[in-house]
């Protein structure tokens, strides 16, 4: 029997960019028949927004694709979290120094590190651009880059 990967995606409040992630990442998981090869969820550094559902631009992209989002809420991020996924993901610097903070011997990626040739190095918060298109264009890449990776690192 093959170990459950995990994969976890990080932002700042867990409303609009780890959400999207996570719901694009369970579509496109679920579509390759690998739902019961791979977990995913995503975290909040900060407690801004614990308990509530993504944001209305993330909810309006996600709704658009017929991508459920329904179990999703804000969670914030704990020492556990870190140190029960095989996969950090995380959106910008900030929330690469956050999760250094709790555990700086933990390995993290940025999402755009998996997207080839992009010319973007952090995805964008829209909370403060309001470019939820432009987000999800850079999570949709990743996410679809990091799911290959996956496939090909662990044999899937």
């Amino acid at each position: 029997m093959i170990n459950l990967v995990n994969v976890l995606f990080i932002c700042l409040g867990n409303i609009c960019r780890s959400p999207m992630s996570e719901a694009y990442m369970r579509h496109i998981i679920k579509q390759n028949n690998l739902s019961d090869k791979i977990n995913v969820s995503s975290r909040a550094t900060s407690s801004y927004n614990v308990g509530n559902p993504p944001h209305h631009g993330t909810q309006t992209i996600l709704n658009k694709l017929n991508i459920d989002f329904s179990n999703i809420i804000s969670k914030k991020l704990t020492e556990k979290d870190l140190s029960t996924n095989d996969y950090i993901i995380v959106m910008d610097d900030s929330n690469m120094r956050d999760v250094t903070n709790i555990n700086p011997n933990i390995k993290i990626h940025k999402l755009t590190d998996f997207i080839k040739n992009s010319s973007h190095n952090f995805v964008p918060d829209p909370y403060y651009t309001g470019d939820f298109n432009l987000t999800f264009e850079l999570i949709k890449a990743g996410c679809d880059s990091i799911l290959e990776h996956i496939i090909n690192d662990k044999k899937l």
